[in-house]
Parts: structure tokens; C-alpha cells; sequence
């Protein structure tokens, strides 16, 4: 990527040190990503008339394929971008981060998460403290113990429920760890 490296200081002159160390941190990035077809980084000087810290702005930009990636990082907040080295390390940490996240989205290994089972209740023996609740994939068994957020007394047969199974727990058919009563306006479709 060395043809490929565009670094630009504004309101400053430019410094061999500075260059070595975003070469550095750039050579860093392509060997983590192999496929990035150019980086263009900004180092901004603060300006001279500002009364509370000078704070260095750092932004780097990525063309990789599929799209680019772009960090912005002015740290005003920061005092430690009053060193150009830390402002410089900061940016390339956080675009690495984003690299990593559209990598992660590239290869589809993004976590996602189960929408939790829903159902209703079947029917309910009250003096023996279990009941059944209807799912798309048939019958499950749960006890008293496993409601939350509720009583078992409280429960109504049709009560819309989210249920957590179990798996392997019970010999005789699935069974729910966990039953949430709900409401229809939780129910996601």
C-alpha cells in the first residue's frame, strides 16, 4: 500500500518522526486487511489562538472494496491529543475497530440473536402446578417454577407467553426453563 498512503499536515510543518509512525501504524492496517486500496491520513494542527489545551485532529481515511471507512479524531475532550504521537495511535486504533466490524459483516459473522419462542397457553392444572403452552412447534410442558415476572395462579389459559426450552431436560417431550407472560403489543412478528 506505499503508493497507496497519502499523509497531509495542515497548520504545521511537515515531520519525518510523525510520518514514520502513521507509515508505521498504516503498514499495521494492511498487514491486518491485505485488500485496502488506499489511506489517506489528515494530521491537523490546533490552532495557534486557542486559549485551553492544543489538541491535534487526526482522520483517516480507508478505500477498501465495497465501501470506505472514515474516523475523525479530534479528542476535545481528550488532553492526551495534546501529544500529536497519542492523536495519531487513537485514530488508527478506532479505525481498526471499524475495519474489524465491516470485515465481521463482510464474512456474515455477525452475532445475531434469536427471537425469543412465543406462544399461548394450552391448558393448566392449577392443583398440580404445571400447564402446556401451544408453539408453532407443538406442545411444551412447564412447571410453576419456571414463570417469571408473574404468579402461576395469575396465568390464564390463551395468556400469550415467551418461553425458553429446555433442551434434553425432560424424557417425556420438550420443557420450558423459563415462561414470561407478555402482553400482544411484545409480540414481534
Amino acid at each position: 500500500m506505499e503508493h497507496a498512503l497519502q499523509i497531509v499536515f495542515r497548520g504545521m510543518d511537515p515531520s519525518d518522526a510523525v510520518e514514520a509512525a502513521i507509515r508505521d501504524r498504516a503498514e499495521k492496517l494492511q498487514a491486518f486487511f491485505d485488500r485496502i486500496v488506499s489511506c489517506r491520513v489528515v494530521v491537523e494542527a490546533p490552532h495557534r489562538h486557542q486559549q485551553k489545551g492544543k489538541l491535534y485532529a487526526v482522520k483517516v481515511e480507508l478505500d477498501i472494496p465495497g465501501g470506505n471507512i472514515a474516523v475523525t479524531h479530534s479528542g476535545p475532550q481528550d488532553h492526551a491529543h495534546e501529544d500529536v504521537y497519542v492523536a495519531v495511535r487513537d485514530a488508527f486504533d478506532a479505525a481498526r475497530r471499524l475495519l474489524e466490524d465491516r470485515i465481521r459483516r463482510m464474512r456474515d459473522d455477525v452475532k445475531t440473536h434469536a427471537r425469543p419462542l412465543h406462544g399461548k397457553i394450552l391448558r393448566l392444572f392449577p392443583g398440580e402446578g404445571y400447564g402446556f403452552v401451544e408453539t408453532p412447534d407443538g406442545e411444551v410442558y412447564f412447571h410453576r417454577n419456571s414463570i417469571v415476572g408473574a404468579r402461576f395462579d395469575d396465568l390464564k389459559v390463551g395468556g400469550e407467553v415467551r418461553l425458553v426450552v429446555a433442551e434434553g431436560e425432560s424424557a417425556k417431550g420438550p420443557q420450558a426453563s423459563t415462561v414470561t407472560p407478555i402482553g400482544k403489543h411484545h409480540i414481534v412478528d
